[in-house]
């Protein structure tokens, strides 16, 4: 029996913090010690960071709906000021620098928006985002030297005159604003930052800065956050797998990351950081995955990134803020080149173009697995998180001993009074954890009461994660004592009756346990014991609909497989709130939806379905448990692109090294003189219309370009995947000149780090750089309408 003692919820810290909202705002927006609180009722934002600059302006407001699909509801971005200001004195704001625009589409979709200004920001972006000139300037950046501050002053005032009106007391998205990035020993700078913001009219309710490595910020003036990934590029690829990021795989109250930017500062901080207990427990960079870097190329995969998030969040976190949520690319237009490179004394070469971050959204808008495992977790905190937002941490009688530790289950409850949410992830990156047989949790609530969950012992499956409640609030008066499956959300069908999703675990029974009183129809075991009426559902599905009622009234609960679940969302359409089940994404749009289609056999099914469901190959409605489903027609097949070796014999760009630490430095752009060529003809039919097309590329080497016309479109240090390049924005240009990759193979001096999977695709490269195959795929925007127009 694993047991713990949840402690009583300690009274929050108040008006200590000089934030918060106008009286005069349409809504209000708090924080204190404990969490955000948003028109009087507690918030866990859901935050995915999206760089507007780094994406063509003609595709922000899909981008933006994609991770509103997902469950984002606070966007973050970056302002490079190397882009804004590549010219001293020449500010600009147009183009794919708009940020108005793009502060104006996050107000029409219903997104909330962090503005993170910098001057410094780094974002793996040249120079941290100064400007070159900068240099040629007598003054000490990133600090209150007034010659620097001369110089920070026109730029603020610029961003300023850019956003009157969209602040959030004037009923605008910007909530919150961040200065500088990652700056750890000078305080007073920062406070300065936010001065000076404001005095050009930059209001917001909240006031950030990124705090790991024990970052020294002022005293409650900004909101310290943290973060956390999975892996990391910043480190020598001789040391491996990312060992000290395996700590954020265990449940533990410490926010700090002492690894996250370490390649950056000059020595680590001796200081304590900020008094956690003065501030809310927030996050605005779990790793969505990690960049790719010439010397070390790790892969995280979506069970990382999830079972991350969900142990941060069963941590104590009251913010989920993710980087990267959707990637980019580098800017290519610039007077220089715009990455982070050892060209300019950073310790890690980048790619030149790609900043995809194997990101949930990828560069080109690509839907990943790790969207649909987010998305789920993103549910439970739109139904469930102003609950949570006010449950302190209690970790278990016996904890892990040591980042080695992998036999302890690890695991934790949040709780108030007689309501929480216990948390198991027993998935580490690193190591394979085992299954955990005989498990039984006694938790010991507030006030004496407690818990035994599930009745009778499990076993915890390796690779699982997964949060289960006790006391969840079925509506109509009913409570769920506990359930051996995750909440998902909850909505009320046509005819009032409140319904509950939950996800089974898979390898678990899933259990629920009800009042005594109540009566359960559907397919479940049903059992009563002393103190419950426990129903267990043989068969998780579409069709595992359980009618509870009692004194009080009637709830439904729909139990979902874990495979359904991860196609699961909840969308506003044809008039009302509904569910959807799909394998592709299911996009909400002024009222209708649209499927972007990828699976082989698609289709979406809806709960409460609309009477009417029409458009260009949507098939007839059938029953599928409690949804009612259609058919939709595949992507399809578009015409093949051929492929053509130009030059076969390549020579390996010699091993460098540079930077401060010596790491292995990427190719330039005179080794693809030597490089393996090879040409790709695009029909244009392939590339007709609306629809997306992604073009694959499976090669043998050590890093690749592609060009159309001698202009440098994409790149890829080898690492595993596929490499992808969306053509949409290239499309004209891609028939008229065709695309030219180039390949260039692994001297076999360097040294490069690869996640072990991909290690022996690497070693091919150093006798060998060739294109093996290429494929165009379509990726339509199917519209479901009830009064119907079919395929964009």
């Amino acid at each position: 029996m694993l047991s713990l003692h949840a402690p009583g919820v300690p009274p929050a810290l108040t008006g200590h913090l000089p934030m918060g909202s106008s009286d005069t705002a349409p809504h209000s927006l708090t924080v204190d010690s404990q969490s955000l609180i948003r028109d009087g009722v507690p918030w866990i934002p859901v935050m995915g960071e999206f760089h507007f600059s780094r994406y063509p302006a003609a595709e922000w407001r899909e981008g933006l709906l994609k991770m509103k699909a997902g469950g984002i509801d606070l966007v973050a971005t970056y302002l490079f000021w190397n882009q804004h200001e590549n010219e001293r004195g020449v500010l600009r704001f147009d183009g794919d620098l708009d940020l108005r625009r793009f502060v104006e589409l996050c107000a029409e979709l219903d997104l909330a928006l962090v503005v993170r200004l910098g001057p410094w920001s780094h974002g793996e972006c040249r120079n941290g985002g100064h400007p070159d000139w900068l240099s040629e300037v007598d003054c000490t950046p990133r600090s209150d030297d007034p010659a620097y501050l001369a110089l920070v002053k026109p730029y603020y005032r610029r961003i300023a005159e850019e956003l009157p009106g969209l602040f959030h007391d004037d009923g605008g998205p910007i909530i919150a604003l961040q200065v500088e990035n990652e700056l750890y020993d000078n305080p007073g700078h920062l406070a300065t930052l936010r001065r000076m913001a404001e005095k050009f009219g930059m209001r917001a309710p909240l006031w950030t800065a990124t705090a790991w490595g024990a970052a020294d910020i002022p005293h409650d003036t900004l909101l310290p956050l943290y973060g956390g990934y999975a892996e990391e590029f910043w480190v020598d690829a001789e040391m491996g797998p990312a060992r000290e990021m395996r700590r954020h795989f265990f449940f533990t109250p410490i926010r700090d990351d002492h690894a996250i930017g370490a390649d950056l500062r000059a020595s680590s901080s001796t200081g304590a950081g900020p008094d956690t207990s003065r501030y809310p427990y927030a996050t605005c960079e779990l790793g969505g995955g990690m960049a790719i870097a010439y010397h070390r190329r790790p892969i995280v995969r979506a069970a990382d990134t999830t079972s991350l998030a969900l142990t941060k969040l069963g941590s104590g976190s009251v913010w989920q803020g993710y980087y990267m949520y959707h990637g980019g690319s580098q800017r290519v237009d610039l007077k220089e080149p715009n990455q982070e490179s050892h060209a300019t004394g950073y310790p890690n070469d980048m790619p030149t173009v790609t900043y995809d971050f194997q990101a949930p959204l990828g560069e080109y808008g690509q839907v990943r697995p790790v969207f649909h495992g987010l998305r789920l977790q993103h549910l439970f905190l739109e139904c469930y998180g102003r609950d949570l937002a006010r449950m302190p941490l209690a970790l278990p009688d016996a904890e892990p001993t040591s980042l080695d530790d992998a036999t302890t289950l690890r695991w934790a409850v949040r709780s108030a009074g007689d309501q929480g949410f216990l948390f198991v992830n027993n998935h580490d990156p690193y190591t394979a954890l085992p299954e955990h047989a005989g498990v039984q949790f006694r938790v010991q609530l507030e006030g004496g009461r407690a818990v035994t969950l599930p009745a009778q012992p499990v076993s915890v499956p390796s690779g699982a994660h997964f949060v289960w409640p006790i006391g969840l609030d079925l509506g109509s008066g009913l409570r769920l004592e506990w359930a051996s499956a995750q909440p998902a959300t909850r909505i009320a069908l046509d005819d009032g009756t409140p319904l509950t999703v939950l996800a089974a675990v898979d390898g678990i029974p899933a259990t629920l346990a009800l009042p005594l009183d109540a009566d359960i129809e559907g397919p479940a075991r049903v059992e009563r014991t002393a103190y419950h009426t426990l129903a267990t559902i043989t068969e998780p599905g579409t069709g595992a609909l359980l009618t509870v009622t009692g004194p009080s009234g009637t709830a439904k609960v729909l139990v979902l497989s874990h495979e359904l679940a991860l196609q699961l969302s909840k969308v506003q359409a044809y008039g009302r709130e509904r569910l959807a089940l799909s394998e592709d994404l299911v996009v909400a749009d002024g009222g209708a939806l649209h499927l972007l289609v990828a699976s082989p056999a698609p289709s979406a099914a809806l709960l409460p379905a609309p009477e009417v469901l029409c458009g260009e190959g949507i098939g007839q409605p059938v029953a599928d448990g409690a949804f009612t489903r259609w058919q939709v027609a595949a992507a399809p097949r578009l015409p093949q692109p051929t492929l053509e070796c130009v030059r076969e014999q390549a020579v390996a760009a010699p091993s460098r090294t540079g930077g401060p630490h010596q790491r292995a430095s990427a190719p330039v752009e005179a080794d693809f003189d030597k490089a393996a060529v090879f040409r790709i003809t695009v029909p244009a039919e392939a590339l007709h219309g609306k629809t997306g097309t992604i073009l694959r590329v499976r090669y043998t080497g050590d890093a690749a370009r592609a060009y159309i016309d001698g202009k440098l479109i994409a790149d890829d240090f080898w690492y595993g995947p596929d490499w992808e390049i969306g053509l949409r924005r290239h499309a004209e240009a891609a028939v008229h000149h065709g695309i030219e990759i180039r390949v260039l193979p692994l001297d076999p001096s360097s040294v490069i780090y690869v996640d072990a999977s991909a290690r022996a695709g690497l070693d091919a490269a150093r006798d060998r750089a060739a294109v093996e195959a290429v494929e165009l795929v379509a990726v339509p925007r199917l519209s479901l309408c009830d009064s119907g127009d079919g395929r964009d």
